[in-house]
This record gives structure tokens, sequence and C-alpha cells, in this order.
């Protein structure tokens, strides 16, 4: 093979190697948000005092977290069968997130629970759903990102 082949195939492998690795850091930026440490706590109305449900997660997502919105469930309903899609989470409420780091947020969402609240609640275990958006559009839906039992 002459030096020239040589010099135009080690060129073209190049730009080939170079096409593949923007491809990759592109498809590496339009990652979906990932959800991590999520936790619910379920606290029942006692008397004179209110009940809470707190739930707490942290978002990443490289193009920057857009939005988080959150909906507890009881495990004995029609999401069970019928899984809970996007669709289902356009009226969920919305979490508070703050920043904890350069693609990450924390997002806390906080519901007071009365006593009529508690009463009409189905027993036994709860799932929270969530569905957050990046910036860049890309969603994830985590419909049991955790759990809490009402007693």
């Amino acid at each position: 093979m002459s030096r020239r082949r040589i010099a135009l195939s080690v060129a073209a492998g190049v730009v080939v190697l170079g096409a593949a690795g923007a491809f990759a850091l592109a498809h590496a930026g339009e990652q979906p948000p990932a959800l991590a440490d999520s936790t619910a706590r379920y606290t029942a109305p006692d008397g004179d005092r209110d009940g809470s449900l707190t739930f707490v997660t942290d978002v990443t997502a490289s193009s920057g977290v857009k939005s988080v919105k959150v909906l507890a469930w009881p495990e004995n309903s029609s999401f069970a069968e019928k899984q809970l899609t996007t669709k289902d989470m356009a009226a969920a409420e919305p979490a508070v997130c703050e920043s904890s780091g350069e693609d990450t947020v924390r997002c806390t969402y906080t519901a007071e629970v009365t006593a009529s609240d508690a009463e009409s609640s189905p027993r036994g275990r709860w799932h929270i759903a969530v569905l957050a958006t990046a910036q860049d559009g890309t969603t994830t839906l985590n419909t049991e990102a955790s759990d809490f039992t009402v007693r």
C-alpha cells in the first residue's frame, strides 16, 4: 500500500471515530433525569393536630431540571392494575426543588393531612409516583419511587 492510501485510510478512520464520539456525547447529553435517595414520611393526624406527607428525592439531569411532579396512590387502586402514565401525572402536584449540585436538585413535596383526609383514605401501603422533566424535554416516570403506610 502506498503512503498516500495509508494516510487516507487513517484520516477516514479518525473522521469516523470522531463522528461516533460526537454522537455518543450528544446522546449522553440527552439522558433522562435520574432519581436518587427518594424517601417518604407519613404522619397521621393526632387529636387536633393535622398530619403530613413529606416526600424528598434528588433529581439529576445534565440539561437541568424543569419540573418534578408527585402523586401518592394507594396500592389497592386502579393504578395497580393499569400502570400510571405521564398523561396521568399531568395533574399531579409539583415538588419544590432547590439546587444541591452542578446538575442535581433536591425536591421536596409536602401535603397536609387533615383528620377527614385520613378517615377517607384507604388503609395500607401507598406508593409515591414521580414524573421528572429535564430542560431538554426528556422525562423519567417512576411509579413507585417510595412507599409509606396509612394505618
